[in-house]
């Protein structure tokens, strides 16, 4: 088998309705420094994965690491983009 290199982009946020404490610091600051329009803000992260696949799923793994490791499925959801 043939070993392939890609790589994804892994966006996680917190779910709708959980509280972003770091987001409201965020907004609470940029208003007192004058920037009054920006009216809410919300947090996350990313993560870039190298990946070698050797004819594995890929995509299957990578939901499973997203949900085993990267995201908290309870208050976070993931998107993964592809890079060719």
């Amino acid at each position: 088998m043939s070993s392939t290199s890609q790589k994804a982009v892994v966006y996680v946020r917190l779910k709708e309705g959980v509280l972003d404490p770091q987001g409201l610091t965020i907004q609470k600051a940029l208003s007192q420094m004058g920037y009054k329009e920006f009216t809410s803000v919300r947090t996350g992260r990313f993560f870039e994965l190298d990946i070698s696949a050797n004819g594995t799923n890929i995509d299957d793994r990578i939901n499973e690491v997203c949900a085993k490791l990267l995201a908290n499925p309870v208050i976070e959801s993931y998107r993964v983009e592809k890079i060719k």
